[in-house]
């Protein structure tokens, strides 16, 4: 199990147990993390993820707190999930993607400018690997458009840039519940930037593949 996953499975255990309940202000992260034997980390990100699903709100400034818990909430928020899970067009979305995006780069590792060069390792460089999901989401969004942007394909970059937006919510469910997914996205992308530097393009291609692969297969055993 991941530790995200555990953390989320300890607050639910609490919550069942009755020792939280609806309009309870959770421990501070620091006391809840020692109690539970997590790290902050990983309370941070499940605390996350249960926000997302109406189980807890984040008052900035205040604290954490155990929503009402009203069916109509619960149902409401969970559409997120739901949609999510029984929606397989999201699958589709991902196949295209991986068709698409390793000609992409193979193009961009012919085609990318010195400055898009720049730019694209500056974008890798302000993400580190205790980013939070929101960040990562827009880096990983940030990081794919310009190496379409860089193929020099006007056509191949909108259809990406459509693709991508419409993926979100993946990626989104996959930082919150998959162990270190914010380290194998980064290193994934360190490894095709350099190939991009180096004007490699079978390699980009390759590195492409297995990176939009990665996250599909991962979707694939969720649903």
């Amino acid at each position: 199990m991941a530790v995200t996953d555990e953390a989320i499975t300890k607050i639910k255990d609490m919550l069942i147990s009755g020792e939280l309940k609806a309009g309870d202000r959770l421990p501070p992260e620091k006391d809840l993390s020692e109690r539970l034997g997590l790290s902050r980390s990983s309370m941070r990100e499940a605390v996350k993820a249960l926000e997302l699903i109406r189980v807890l709100d984040v008052r900035r400034g205040d604290g954490t707190y155990v929503t009402s818990l009203e069916p109509q909430l619960l149902t409401e928020a969970m559409a997120f999930v739901v949609d999510l899970h029984q929606d397989k067009s999201v699958l589709e979305l991902f196949e295209v993607r991986r068709i698409l995006e390793p000609g992409s780069a193979s193009l961009a590792a012919q085609r990318i400018t010195e400055p898009q060069l720049a730019e694209l390792n500056e974008i890798i460089e302000t993400v580190q690997e205790n980013a939070s999901v929101e960040d990562l989401v827009a880096h990983d969004l940030a990081f794919h458009s310009l190496i379409a942007k860089a193929s020099g394909n006007s056509y191949l970059e909108s259809l990406l840039d459509g693709l991508s937006s419409s993926t979100v919510r993946a990626r989104v469910w996959r930082g919150l519940t998959q162990d270190k997914a914010v380290t194998a996205t980064l290193a994934e992308h360190n490894a095709i930037a350099a190939a991009l530097s180096r004007g490699d393009a079978e390699l980009a291609r390759a590195l492409m593949t297995v990176h939009v692969s990665g996250v599909e297969n991962w979707l694939r055993q969720s649903l």
